[in-house]
Formats: structure tokens, sequence, C-alpha cells
């Protein structure tokens, strides 16, 4: 099916955020969706509704609900998943924009693999913000929360692309304007402590 410029931008945006979160959980749910006929995908992408992409990716999202919500374990588990999440982004929206003109496929495979680099930094932050906490419970809620996320923004897509794409681009935004906040925390503390030093009697 030919769902247009518009809507494969609109999905893109949508499945690769939920991929920077958890990308087991988004190809099992758009192979199911899919599958069931709850969310237009284009051709290109029909290989998720087969039955043993489903089947791994559910048994790899199995692995990933353990591990991420075990302290520690949970932020070498997200370091490696860098080098999953967002080259699985990259190549659905590549396949995603299959029919679109090669220039506009090659943007779209960019804006994938950045939108879900963003997502799994947003997320790897949380994680090295909330694992030094004592109690085991706001990483599980947290990792929770980010599946579930994950799922209803496949879901969403699959009926309402435009607002699905909405959310995702919304929070992209949010990630990005608090992560400059951060760096210009850290910068300001590092400039007045060094500030300190220098007037530091010797």
């Amino acid at each position: 099916m030919d769902l247009g410029t518009p809507r494969v931008t609109a999905l893109v945006v949508a499945a690769s955020f939920a991929a920077g979160l958890n990308v087991y959980a988004t190809v099992a749910a758009l192979g199911v969706l899919g599958r069931m006929h709850a969310i237009a995908l284009p051709p290109s992408l029909d290989i998720v509704t087969h039955g043993w992409v489903i089947v791994v990716s559910v048994a790899l999202y199995a692995i990933e609900f353990v591990a991420d919500k075990i302290p520690a374990i949970d932020l070498v588990w997200n370091a490696l998943q860098t080098f999953v999440r967002v080259p699985v982004a990259a190549v659905f929206a590549y396949a995603a924009a299959g029919s679109l003109s090669p220039a506009e496929q090659l943007l779209t495979t960019a804006l994938g693999a950045v939108i879900a680099l963003v997502a799994h930094g947003g997320k790897t932050a949380a994680r090295v913000a909330v694992t030094p906490s004592p109690e085991p419970f706001s990483n599980a809620a947290l990792s929770v929360g980010e599946d579930a996320l994950a799922v209803f923004l496949v879901w969403l897509a699959g009926r309402h692309p435009y607002w699905a794409a909405a959310i995702a681009a919304a929070l992209v935004v949010l990630i990005v304007a608090l992560a400059r906040i951060v760096v210009r925390s850290i910068r300001a503390a590092l400039s007045g402590a060094r500030r300190q030093l220098a007037a530091t009697p010797r």
C-alpha cells in the first residue's frame, strides 16, 4: 500500500522514537498489528509481519524486559543497545520510504536515525539519573512506562499517524531542551569551580 509521503513520514517519526525506547517491543508491535491489519504498513515492511520475526522480537523483548529493570545492568544493556536501536530505526525508515524518491528516502532514513538516537539518549540519561536510587522500584516503573509508550506510539501510528508523530516530535523537542539545560548547568558548575580554585590563596 502506498501510504504517501506525509503518512510515511508520520509513521517513521513515531516508530523511530518508539524504537529508540525499545526496539524489540516496537518491531513486535508493528508485526502483530500489521498481521492483524490494525495498522497499514508499506509493502516493503511486510517482513515484520512474518511469524518468525514476531517470535524472535518477543523473545528478545523478554530478555530486555528483565535486563532493563535491574539497576546497573540496565546501564550496560542500554549502552549496548545504542548499536541496535539506532541502526534498526534507520533500516526501518529506509524500508518504509521505499516508494519515495531516492533523496526523500535518504532524508527519511536520516530522520529515523536521529529521532531514535534522541529517544535512546533521553532514555539512557533518565537511567543514569534514576539508577543510584537505593530502591529498585524507580527503575522498574520507568522501564515499564517506556515500554508502554513505545507500544502506544506504534498503535497510535496505525490509527492516527499524525497525532503519533506530533507526540513523538514533542518528546524529541523536550529531550533536546532538557539536555541543553543540563549541559549549561554542568558548564556553569565547572566554570564556578574553576573560578573558586583560581581565587584560592596558594
